[in-house]
């Protein structure tokens, strides 16, 4: 788990539309060490899938910005993605990084069979015959405990269920085992059980073949039992990073807490009132000068509004960006636990 596979650093990515440039992903950094679990948490638009997409080379050329010129970078095994042209990325793309795509529905083409979906990765990726390439894929249908693989090579996707769709999706995505795998949401609109199901399927293939996982979820009710490291995405910036105990137990940042309390309670009766955060996430054409999440925060300051927070390190793994870390900031007005030790913050 001490190698790192992958260096997020300064990320900065914005999209030209007709109202204006919208600042989608506003310098991010992160890394993914060999075999771990990363789980990246936010809310819808708060730039998750752009920063996936943007490893994966799969941003729209004709009106995507990566401000290359303040440092940002994608570094995998030391080398920059974002360097890469398309043929370059074609062989890493599918081969050693892969990802599960959001809506399996949308992202398998219904004019193939699956089997063929399956193997078209082989093809491109190994150099193997056409029979070499049918065993392979029958085998990672059997791999994701798709029953009667045989006959489910010359199915099409409208003829899976909604899970087992996410399992070919998981089987194209593995096809060429890959070192990283990124999760876009693989639970969406999934019940429960099936939920379980796919995550579990997750893990376990993740340790036999060894690979890293980036999980892209908003509920982070889905990460508690599956991540390492836990990082909080809002309005393009990480807000709050760290282990998943320190998330769950000790977060300190007002908008982890927030998704926190949105997550439903086991020992909820049928009378407690969900939580529901308030307001709205910022325009990104105009972002806001201070803090992105001020104008939602039931704790904000004047300060908030007018100067970007400070990243505040409370641990080799846990830092937040908050003024309420700040030492001259009042804090008794904030609840019992999401203060920690003044002793073992320090400012970046």
């Amino acid at each position: 788990m001490s190698e790192k596979l992958l260096e997020v650093k300064d990320l900065h990515v914005s999209f030209k539309t007709y109202a204006g440039t919208s600042h989608a992903v506003r310098g991010v950094d992160f890394h993914l060490n060999q075999g771990e679990t990363l789980a990246i948490v936010g809310e819808s638009g708060c730039g998750k899938t752009v920063t996936s997409k943007a490893i994966m080379g799969l941003l729209p050329e004709d009106n995507t910005i990566i401000d290359k010129k303040s440092g940002s970078a994608i570094l995998f095994h030391g080398e920059n993605l974002l360097d890469y042209d398309e043929k370059q990325m074609t062989q890493i793309r599918g081969h050693r990084i892969s990802m599960i795509f959001q809506d399996p529905m949308t992202s398998l083409n219904p004019t193939m069979k699956i089997g063929d979906q399956i193997m078209e990765s082989i093809l491109l990726h190994q150099k193997v015959t056409k029979a070499e390439a049918y065993r392979q894929a029958k085998e990672m249908l059997e791999l994701v405990k798709i029953p009667n693989a045989e006959q489910r090579m010359k199915q099409y996707p409208f003829e899976f269920s909604g899970g087992m769709r996410q399992r070919a999706m998981i089987a194209v995505a593995l096809a060429c085992k890959p070192e990283i795998l990124i999760a876009d949401e693989p639970t969406t609109a999934l019940d429960v059980t099936i939920q379980a199901q796919i995550m579990e399927l997750i893990g376990s293939l993740q340790k036999e073949l060894n690979m890293a996982v980036i999980l892209v979820t908003h509920d982070l009710g889905v990460v508690a039992s599956v991540a390492d490291r836990i990082q909080v995405m809002y309005a393009g910036k990480i807000v709050e990073r760290g282990t998943v105990d320190e998330i769950f137990y000790h977060s300190t940042h007002p908008y982890t807490r927030a998704l926190l309390n949105s997550v439903p309670k086991i020992h909820s009766n049928n009378k407690d009132k969900l939580y529901s955060l308030k307001g709205t996430p910022p325009d990104l054409i105009n972002p806001p000068t201070g803090c992105p999440f001020a104008a939602r925060c039931e704790y904000g300051m004047k300060v908030c509004r007018q100067l970007p927070p400070e990243v505040i390190s409370f641990s080799s793994s846990q830092e937040c960006s908050c003024w309420l870390h700040h030492a001259k900031a009042d804090t008794s007005v904030l609840p019992e636990g999401m203060i920690r030790s003044s002793e073992k913050r320090s400012v970046k």
